[in-house]
């Protein structure tokens, strides 16, 4: 993966216009910047082919998708079946990801749901998962400060 510190002032340059406008088209966006067409283009795919940009998929918000409800789920593990619980986890769809975090919880795993009831659903697919031993639920009662990269783009 390209990581921010392998990023050039020109791959910045091209994120940070992505970041104003990600529809932005790749000739658009080589006009903007007064760079060449086919520079963007290799460089965006540079990117995206290390992993360093996010699908596309990610910009679309659960709320849109009638997923309002967000929650973080907290699970121990029985660590002997850890690759046996990400396969599975890997499975519902309400999982928006999962990390492996340092201290006493084995797993954090973001997740979305329809309704309270239907949160406390996706927390017992989750409990019943192979190799989880417990799971701890909180729901977000609101978003703060939502996901972001733009000051990170400008140091």
């Amino acid at each position: 993966m390209v990581t921010l510190q392998e990023l050039d002032a020109t791959d910045r340059r091209i994120l940070s216009a992505l970041d104003e406008d990600p529809r932005v088209p790749i000739m658009v966006l080589a006009q903007k910047l007064h760079l060449a067409r086919g520079t963007v283009q290799s460089r965006l795919e540079r990117m995206t082919a290390s992993g360093a940009l996010r699908a596309n998929s990610s910009r679309v918000l659960p709320s849109a998708l009638g997923r309002g409800v967000a929650a973080a789920v907290s699970a121990e593990l029985d660590q002997s079946h850890l690759n046996e619980a990400i396969a599975a986890l890997r499975k519902i769809p309400e999982v928006l990801e999962c990390h492996a975090p340092a201290g006493d919880t084995d797993l954090i795993i973001r997740v979305v749901a329809k309704s309270p009831d239907d949160l406390y659903r996706v927390s017992e697919e989750i409990r019943l998962c192979p190799g989880i031993v417990r799971t701890s639920t909180s729901m977000f009662l609101r978003e703060v400060i939502p996901y972001r990269t733009t000051g990170l783009l400008s140091e």
